[in-house]
């Protein structure tokens, strides 16, 4: 599993179109062929854009689920809605469909930022609050996330 590294601001254009910087483009080269998935993220006004392996793997998970379980049929499809598989360009660029752009209140000014093996992209302005609201407790969050003694 390959993690990324790095938080970029970018620019969106009128199209949904967002120019990946090249530092990047280098970390998904050996993914380009394949492709990936874009989605909206189930706890943040934010997409999250997968490596088709890694999307495939978290399908294998969900496709495990009882589909005779309302709660599940429930969560499969609001985990799902809007999902698309997208490609990186020629020239590096992503298009990002209408709704999710709407989804996400996508402007001009954009962050992709890593989160381990997947990547978020935010609209600037979004991405600066959500990490200013997580500031004042993130000290506790991580002690009770990452601070377990027996590990």
């Amino acid at each position: 599993m390959q993690h990324f590294v790095g938080t970029y601001e970018c620019k969106a254009d009128d199209k949904g179109r967002i120019m990946l910087p090249m530092s990047l483009k280098k970390q998904l080269s050996d993914k380009l062929k394949n492709g990936f998935v874009i989605k909206r993220a189930v706890f943040s006004q934010c997409l999250e854009l997968y490596p088709l392996k890694e999307w495939d793997g978290l399908m294998e998970r969900i496709n495990k689920l009882n589909r005779f379980n309302k709660k599940n049929i429930d969560f499969i499809r609001r985990f799902t809605a809007g999902v698309r598989q997208i490609d990186i360009d020629i020239s590096g660029r992503i298009l990002i469909p209408k709704d999710l752009i709407n989804h996400a209140k996508i402007k001009k000014e954009v962050v992709v930022s890593s989160a381990v093996n997947i990547l978020e992209i935010w609209d600037k302005t979004n991405y600066e609050n959500a990490i200013d609201d997580a500031k004042f407790d993130f000290g506790n969050l991580a002690e009770e996330v990452m601070g377990d003694k027996d590990e």
